[in-house]
């Protein structure tokens, strides 16, 4: 017996059901269990995601008994609509749609109409006594199959529609009279004929044939790969291929077709939120073609179709427990039901979704912390702008997607990367986005079209990606070709800065100052809840008191790096630092270094008062002392000037300094150990910060860590000076200040001799940028050429400067805190590299059994969610492969 790859739904039973998104996709299940459910669904079948799989094993051909399945249920479909598949008098027509198992708007292509000849035409002219309507149904699909099947541009038939309606003098589609239409499909036909080199085919079942070859060959198209890489979705699930009875919402004004949500998807509010068309297909609401009418109109053109949709939402909100995406057709005043799916939505609406259903008592709060994706926080932590500032508003469209995004005005996707990779920041306008687009939509700022609604392609991929977006913004004229929009009289040119705001629809002229966002309300209820559950501790990395202020007020613990060098940078005290590099001896360092630390003192002060009662993990100078130097000539001729040295003895002394491989050069703990007094005038300068404070009654918690230990005699020599200073300090200010030394794990040899090390550290800090580096002999500057190439050909997994390497980096950091905890059972181990704020990190850091994650400020909200769902999914037993 051939393996099952059909599955049927139809007549108030399904073969399948909303559990099998893996065999059916997204949609094929969602059809299944509506079906179950009693909900008004054409009928049709599901051709599993299996098939696609062996279809592209079989090098494009179908697998044993798929197209005599295919037949078989063709057939219950017949019976079941009184209709038959290619029959002149009664023609059956179908859809043929996409649904692979994670959502993927506008990445894979459908198919309406589909079974329309010159001979079914006849047929479904008499059916429905409607000329007009079967042409229009005919020129859609001679479009569709011809472009997404055959590979046809589709704008040629664009070019012709917009013709005829310029001829006939139609503002819409829906204006052309059953005459214009016949004109229409023969115009469609010969463009065909001229393009493809052969007839529009005339047999119902080669076209289908076809049309789920063009499904599965969607699958592995570009946008889809794009969509998929960037959204980190395998490339090994394919898709499944639903046929449908194709119901018709462009039968005249009682019929019609719609998008909706049963939660704003922008704000979360708990209200039907929808677009519909009348006198229409559902490509055109979701193309952005027309500008839809709100769906509350239906109430007025179709009354029991609409009291009959509120029903349906309320049932399937409550069934699916989440908010849900819905599409349907009107087809007569009778209403069907063509996708039911858990719907995309802004952070914002994510968290007042989730907790609202908490409070309705629909989901626990585990569930809603689950459901929230880390990243998708982000969105929360974006800019918006100033209140305060002057702006320029010179149109307005609607707010797809919240958040506010300054940058130069590009007008293709291509430019949008280009601009991008030169480091610009963009905004994409467009007259309205298509998939193809999704790379440029990746790379600029925030997106803006003329053209399209809140559920149009532009608004449902910028709210998935966390990108500012407005759209169906008329006002605009865009020129694509001469790059350039025109607004109210001003031209807006390419490399123009404007400013748009996602949440209010405005477009503004210039750039406009923007102000970080306030955490407040929902997010704050939601992150108690995230911090009742997690036990993993999240700090953050900063180098400033303002930026340890934001961390603070993200929920940061603590800082788990503090990088001093950053403070040497500073303009009042670079030329101090010079000096003490270019001095000749210990005597005249330790000159320099004294003009250095009271400004160092002082840079701790500001940092512990803001971080008061909490942990400071401060590290000791790290990058290489030529890092500080003069580049140019005039520079140190101007150096030299300054400090009364001949030019050419500081030049010598710059070029002894140049390293060839400086980040395995003299650096990090190498410095402190040949120029101990640098070393030691950092202790001192934190020491004397902390006691002073604690006089005044602050709550100082210093954590010294020595940077690049690869031997134990290094920490061993370092951890005497650290202590020795520090004594001496807390000696003489007769104030009783605790701290920790210890020191950061960024070599294999460190994670390899972590038993020995743990004997002269209290904590371990795993700075796993350069512990990637130096375990994979990866260049973290450098690789940026390749490893984008690597991740795409599935040589690596992620990029590891993103994601830790689980089983390479992963492994010695594992063995590194179980080699530590055997010498010392209490030390402390946390991480302090950019993985700190990754989530799949967070998870492995949770496994292994660290105490805390340190990360950039904005990160920290979503390091502390990430972290309660590693303590979830351990108690739910589902490790996945976040341990080694």
């Amino acid at each position: 017996m051939a393996k099952k790859y059909v599955y049927f739904f139809g007549g108030g039973k399904a073969e399948g059901n909303g559990q099998m998104k893996d065999l059916l996709g997204g949609k094929g299940a969602g059809l299944a269990e509506m079906t179950n459910l009693g909900v008004p669904v054409p009928p049709g079948f599901t051709i599993t995601t299996e098939a696609c799989v062996e279809y592209f094993k079989n090098n494009g051909k179908y697998p044993d008994g798929l197209w005599d399945q295919v037949l078989k249920n063709l057939k219950k479909v017949e019976k079941l609509m009184n209709l038959k598949f290619g029959d002149p008098k009664r023609p059956l027509l179908v859809s043929v749609r996409s649904g692979a198992k994670f959502s993927m708007p506008g990445m894979m292509d459908t198919v309406l109409n589909l079974g329309l000849t010159d001979e079914t035409l006849k047929g479904l002219i008499e059916m429905t006594n409607n000329e007009r309507f079967a042409y229009d149904a005919y020129r859609r699909f001679i479009t569709m199959f011809a472009s997404i099947v055959m590979g046809v541009d589709r704008m040629k038939f664009e070019e012709l529609l917009e013709k005829m309606k310029e001829k006939v003098g139609a503002k819409y589609d829906s204006d052309l009279s059953a005459e214009d239409l016949k004109e229409l499909v023969k115009q469609y036909k010969a463009l065909y004929k001229k393009e493809v080199k052969k007839p529009f085919p005339n047999d119902p079942y080669e076209q289908l044939r076809l049309a789920i070859n063009a499904v599965f060959n969607s699958w592995n198209g570009e946008r889809a790969k794009t969509y998929r890489r960037l959204h980190g979705i395998p490339d090994d699930l394919g898709t499944a291929v639903n046929v449908c009875t194709m119901v018709f919402g462009n039968m005249g004004e009682n019929s019609g077709t719609g998008v909706a949500f049963t939660r704003d998807p922008s704000t979360g509010e708990n209200k039907f939120y929808g677009e519909c068309l009348m006198n229409a297909q559902g490509e055109d609401v979701v193309a952005g073609i027309r500008t839809p009418l709100p769906v509350e109109k239906l109430k007025e053109k179709v009354p029991e179709a609409y009291e009959e949709l509120m029903k349906i939402y309320k049932k399937l909100e409550k069934h699916y427990k989440d908010m849900l995406d819905l599409e349907f057709t009107i087809q007569e005043g009778k209403l069907y039901m063509l996708q039911t799916r858990v719907g995309k939505r802004t952070a914002k609406a994510a968290l007042k979704i989730a907790i609202d259903m908490v409070n309705e008592g629909l989901i626990d709060k585990e569930t809603a912390i689950m459901r929230i994706d880390p990243e998708q926080l982000d969105q929360l932590l974006h800019p918006m702008i100033d209140p305060k500032a002057k702006v320029k508003k010179v149109a307005k469209g609607l707010p797809a997607s919240p958040g506010a995004a300054v940058g130069r005005a590009v007008f293709t996707a291509p430019d949008a990367e280009k601009w991008a990779e030169k480091g610009e920041k963009v905004i994409l306008v467009r007259l309205e986005t298509s998939p193809e687009d999704i790379g440029g939509m990746h790379a600029a700022q925030g997106i803006l079209t003329a053209r399209g609604g809140m559920t149009s392609h532009a608004a449902v991929v910028a709210r998935g990606m966390g990108k500012p977006c407005v759209a169906g913004c008329g006002d605009i004229k865009i020129n694509e070709k001469k790059k350039f929009f025109e607004v109210n009289g001003l031209k807006v040119k390419e490399g123009d800065w404007i400013t748009i705001d996602g949440s209010t629809g405005d477009v503004i002229i210039g750039k406009v100052k923007l102000v970080e966002p306030q955490m407040t309300g929902d997010f704050e209820v939601f992150m108690k809840w995230v911090d009742e559950v997690r036990t993993l501790g999240v700090r953050t990395n900063a180098d400033t008191p303002k930026d340890a202020k934001v961390a603070r007020q993200f929920g940061a613990e603590g800082i788990g790096l503090c990088r001093t060098e950053h403070m040497f940078f500073e303009e009042d005290r670079i030329k101090a630092v010079r000096e003490m590099i270019l001095a000749d001896d210990e005597a005249g360092r330790r000159k320099a270094l004294k003009k250095i630390l009271p400004m160092q003192k002082k840079d701790f002060k500001g940092i512990f008062k803001a971080m008061e009662g909490l942990p400071v993990t401060i590290r000791l100078l790290d990058p290489p002392l030529h890092e500080f130097l003069p580049h140019t000539d005039k520079e140190l001729k101007e150096l030299a000037r300054e400090m009364g040295v001949p030019f050419k003895k500081l030049k010598e002394r710059n070029e002894s300094l140049k390293e060839f491989n400086p980040m395995l050069g003299h650096r990090g703990c190498r410095l402190g150990i040949t120029y101990p007094e640098i070393y030691e005038i950092q202790v001192r300068a934190i020491m004397e910060a902390a006691c002073e404070l604690k006089k005044k009654g602050v709550d100082v918690k210093p954590e010294i860590m020595i940077p690049l230990v690869g031997h134990v005699r290094e920490i061993e020599v370092m951890e005497e000076l650290v202590r020795k200073t520090a004594d001496e300090v807390i000696k003489k200010k007769k104030v009783q200040v605790d701290y920790l030394v210890g020191t950061m794990i960024e070599l294999p040899r460190a994670a390899i001799t972590a038993d020995e090390i743990a004997k002269h550290a209290e904590f371990f800090s795993f700075g796993t940028n350069d512990l990637t580096q130096t375990t994979m002999g990866l260049s973290r500057d450098d690789s940026g050429k390749f490893l984008p190439f690597y991740v795409e050909h599935k040589i690596f997994e992620d990029d590891p400067f993103v994601t830790i390497d689980v089983n390479g980096v992963g492994a010695l950091v594992k063995m590194g805190i179980e080699k530590g905890r055997n010498t010392r059972p209490e030390l402390k181990v946390g991480i302090c590299g950019e993985h700190g704020g990754d989530p799949k990190s967070v998870v492995f850091c949770h496994n292994i059994g660290m105490d805390y994650v340190s990360c950039s400020p904005y990160r920290v909200p979503i390091a502390r969610l990430a972290a309660a769902q590693a303590a979830l999914k351990e108690k739910m037993g589902d490790l996945s492969k976040s341990t080694v």
